[in-house]
């Protein structure tokens, strides 16, 4: 009788054992999963906006390329980029098509306030808004970084990302951030914004190199560099 109650005392012992054990491991468990989430909130969320689209095709190229089609493969290999940084995306847009209507008159205009209304409603830490150059003379090239000349935030963001531009794709001749006041995404969005003119379509060497695969995830990961330099400033 005593040796069956002392081998009962034992079981229970041993089940309490393991109960105890399992209790602790299933609370670090937890106690991981909510530092994950805690981790993942504070990465911060960045709008990655690929200019123009649908019927506005954005410059042309000097060999024929659409910005459009250029920035929108530059935004995604950015949203990746970032992803894999912890950083919570939102797209303004993930296909050819633009942010209208058929139906609207205007539809460069509707496309715009939408843009801004995925903005301002996502709250978002920093919106880079990719986009592509052009002008008259072809050899200007190199890219450069606009910000609203009143918003603080966009000029240490504008900062980051043209520093990183510029090492990162060995820019011979760098340019330097500039200031805007009239770019309507800069002016009519609450959350810090620059425009991101990731090269020259007039420049035929440039134009060729933003077409290709490979430079254009260059250029996604100088941004991408850029952007967590400024989050992790702030």
């Amino acid at each position: 009788m005593k040796k069956i109650r002392m081998e009962t005392v034992l079981s229970i012992l041993l089940l309490a054992g393991l109960c105890l054990l399992f209790s602790r491991e299933s609370h670090q468990t937890a106690g991981k999963a909510v530092t994950g989430e805690k981790q993942a909130e504070a990465a911060g969320t960045v709008v990655v906006d690929a200019g123009h689209g649908g019927s506005d095709p954005g410059k042309i190229g000097i060999n024929g390329a659409r910005e459009k089609e250029v920035n929108l493969a530059i935004a995604e290999k950015l949203k990746e980029c970032l992803e894999e940084a912890g950083i919570h995306v939102v797209m303004t847009r993930s296909d050819p098509g633009g942010l209208y209507q058929e139906e609207d008159e205007n539809k460069k205009q509707a496309d715009m306030r939408a843009r801004c209304t995925i903005i301002n409603e996502a709250k978002a830490d920093l919106t880079v808004s990719v986009h592509q150059n052009s002008y008259p003379a072809e050899a200007v090239c190199g890219p450069q970084v606009f910000y609203h000349a009143q918003s603080s935030e966009g000029r240490k963001a504008a900062a980051c990302l043209q520093e990183a531009l510029n090492s990162a794709l060995s820019i011979a001749r760098p340019r330097e951030t500039k200031a805007n006041n009239t770019y309507y995404l800069l002016k009519k969005t609450k959350t810090p914004v620059v425009i991101a003119e990731c090269g020259f379509l007039s420049n035929y060497e440039e134009a060729e190199k933003l077409t290709s695969k490979e430079y254009q995830k260059e250029v996604a990961e100088a941004l991408c560099t850029g952007i967590l330099t400024y989050l992790n400033a702030e």
